[in-house]
């Protein structure tokens, strides 16, 4: 009796178990699939991260994460459908339903990871906040801003960040708050403020790309903020949440191993058992997660690794020429940092 009440339990833990994983595939990943394509919004006008091109085609280390989750759930990079938004109305349009998976540079923090109904899937970016200035004031450290006009994006950490920093070191300041992106740095540039603040990243692109001349701009030393950036979806459906997720951390993992879009035919051929996983050779890991076994290689083959989508967007392929730092590969000092496919 005792033997066959252990087997009974065992059963019902087995059902049970099912039931969750069953539960996990939600309508969201339902969704996607019958319309067939992935919806990502994504901000306007930031470059290095979600921007147009002179061709009108959408740019970015962003866009790429969009892409590499659209690879993996479809096997086609072209599997998207990108929706613009700004920062006052993204948490809005991905709670809406009007898209399935929002970037807009969305900073990971306690209250949007839990009072939004939205789920963060892993950190593509990790930032921080700073001030970039005329060179023509001469000022050379944020701590003497006391009394500037400083341009900032509505609806922000970004906004609070300040406030905060402004307020700690008892300093006052002016604020010149815009709803728009590309509102706030045309009022820098005219002159309707002394400062603008944003993350660093974005300042060297907006210097780079948008200033007449980049010289006569400074950016300050003080980093005063942690602005992680990840990708967000609505709770409820985990099993589209972890094809996200993994999507990203695929990309991490391939450049640990070092394979790239330009060699990763050849790893297939790889005695390495982690690479033999994630590439699909040895299957399961598709099964897992409810997609093709081949997910990786195809986000690998079509979208790249993650130093492959850094480069082009932000550093040396790039106008930016931004260094990895933080978001170097955690062997090499920095944060990014993937679980183990397995």
């Amino acid at each position: 009796m005792r033997r066959l009440a252990a087997w009974v339990a065992i059963g019902l833990v087995v059902a049970a178990f099912g039931s969750v994983r069953l539960a996990q595939a939600g309508k969201d990943l339902d969704n996607v699939r019958i319309r067939g394509t992935l919806a990502c919004g994504l901000g306007t006008g930031l470059p290095g991260f979600e921007f147009l091109d002179s061709q009108g085609n959408w740019r970015g280390l962003a866009v790429d994460v969009c892409r590499a989750a659209a690879v993996a759930l479809f096997g086609d990079i072209g599997k998207v459908k990108y929706v613009p938004t700004n920062a006052q109305h993204r948490f809005t349009v991905l709670q809406a339903g009007e898209v399935d998976m929002l970037l807009g540079n969305a900073t990971q923090t306690l209250v949007r990871d839990t009072a939004l109904g939205l789920d963060f899937t892993g950190i593509y970016y990790y930032g921080g906040q700073g001030f970039m200035v005329p060179k023509k004031i001469g000022v050379k450290s944020a701590r003497e801003l006391s009394g500037a006009s400083i341009c900032v994006t509505a609806g922000t950490t970004t906004e609070l960040n300040l406030a905060d920093y402004f307020r700690t070191n008892r300093m006052t300041f002016k604020p010149v708050i815009l709803e728009k992106v590309e509102e706030v740095r045309a009022a820098f540039f005219a002159g309707r403020c002394d400062v603008y603040t944003a993350d660093v990243a974005s300042l060297a692109a907006t210097r780079a790309t948008t200033a007449a001349n980049p010289e006569d701009y400074a950016i300050l030393p003080e980093i005063i903020s942690k602005d992680p950036a990840g990708a967000m979806v609505r709770h409820g459906d985990n099993q589209f949440a972890d094809i996200v997720r993994w999507s990203l951390y695929a990309m991490i993992e391939a450049e640990e191993y070092g394979i790239t879009s330009g060699n990763v035919d050849e790893m297939l051929k790889s005695d390495n058992p982690a690479i033999k996983r994630l590439l699909g050779v040895t299957p399961g890991m598709g099964k897992a997660l409810g997609v093709d076994e081949k997910w990786a290689y195809n986000i690998i083959k079509q979208v790249g690794n993650y130093g492959e989508i850094f480069e082009r967007n932000l550093g040396s392929g790039s106008p930016l020429k931004l260094a990895r730092g933080q978001n170097a590969l955690w062997t090499q000092g920095g944060l990014q940092y993937a679980p183990p496919v397995r």
